[in-house]
């Protein structure tokens, strides 16, 4: 039976989920290694899809998911388990009559964790930024994931010191590269026993078709946001580069207040600049904020500036045709000029 402390996931499709080939092939690649028996550990910056991917493969494998968050005051306890309150046992003894005799024992109560639960049962185990928990509380995946055996702690009970991890057991790591705040290096021993796989920022169709999915926006305007946001990140020029999150939100505040892209409306000029300069800077780092603030503004007008938007291209119909009209009437009225003057 599983304890009432510890939170199961049911697999099931992610609302909104987009597999493009890009995905697919991800997806099956990863697949193929946890099929062979192996680990996998899904490894790159922030906003590539990591957690989600993790999601996605899990539901796959069709098995109870049990998610583990790396925490720096993890210790071997908070994954496998420890005492927990306790039991009291309560025996009233009425053998000889008038005679009253109570024995009261109270007894420590061991709760598995949820490590010990996914090994116990044969759970798919999502360990989502792994190395933000210290290397010493990790130590205990090592038999785990090579010889298939856990070390119990001697305060579980129980005649046998190990747990035989079930044939089902499956895990799943995601981690941010070590330059990362609050990310610890990996034990070597640890990294060798699972298969990496680092993943980067989403190529230009995948990007397109998660905005449209995340914001219902249309596929011009999710273009000219996908394209502002691309040109940052491709500029080099920022702490962090930009990430999916950033098109996201844009998108998202755009369709919530039901606005499209305009030149003539600068809600979306400053919605870009105050979403992109917090993602990409560090707290506090105004040099930085000018700066992506000021390519932002270059980016928005190049995309605004072609006519891409139905209002951009309003706009620009209406300048042509007032501008054709000034000179129309300028020419005739010279030529009127011109008919006057005696010969």
């Amino acid at each position: 039976m599983i304890d009432e402390m510890t939170t199961v996931l049911e697999p099931s499709p992610l609302p909104d989920f987009v597999e493009t080939k890009y995905v697919k092939d991800i997806t099956n690649r990863a697949l193929s290694y946890i099929k062979a028996g192996f680990p996998v550990h899904l490894r790159g910056p922030s906003g590539t899809g990591k957690t989600t991917l993790a999601m996605h493969l899990a539901s796959k494998i069709e098995r109870p998911v049990v998610m583990i968050h790396g925490d720096e005051e993890f210790t071997t306890s908070d994954l496998v388990g420890g005492e927990h309150g306790y039991r009291i046992r309560k025996v009233v003894d009425r053998f000889i009559s008038r005679v009253l005799k109570t024995e009261e024992d109270m007894v420590k109560r061991w709760v598995d964790n949820r490590l010990t639960v996914a090994c116990k049962y044969g759970f798919t185990l999502i360990y989502d930024e792994f190395t933000r928990s210290r290397p010493e509380a990790n130590n205990i995946l090592l038999s785990i994931l090579q010889e298939k055996m856990m070390d119990l702690p001697v305060g579980r009970g129980g005649e046998d010191p190990y747990l035989r991890v079930d044939p089902d057991f499956t895990a799943i790591f995601t981690s941010n590269p070590e330059e990362y705040a609050g990310v610890h290096r990996s034990q070597d021993a640890l990294r060798d026993r699972m298969i990496t796989m680092d993943l980067d920022h989403f190529d230009y169709d995948t990007e397109l078709a998660i905005i449209q999915a995340k914001s219902k926006l249309s596929k011009p305007h999710a273009e000219i946001i996908v394209n502002i946001v691309r040109g940052l990140r491709e500029s080099g020029k920022c702490e962090f580069a930009p990430t999916i999150r950033g098109c996201i939100m844009i998108a998202k505040t755009l369709k919530v207040q039901k606005l499209t892209p305009s030149r003539a409306n600068n809600v979306f000029m400053q919605m870009c600049q105050d979403i992109l300069a917090s993602e990409t800077s560090r707290v506090g780092s105004k040099t930085n904020q000018d700066r992506v603030k000021q390519i932002v503004r270059e980016l928005v007008a190049k995309e605004l500036g072609t006519g891409k938007t139905i209002d951009a291209g309003k706009e620009a119909t209406q300048s042509t045709t007032a501008i054709e009209t000034v000179d129309s009437k300028k020419e005739k009225k010279e030529s009127e000029s011109l008919a006057r003057v005696p010969g």
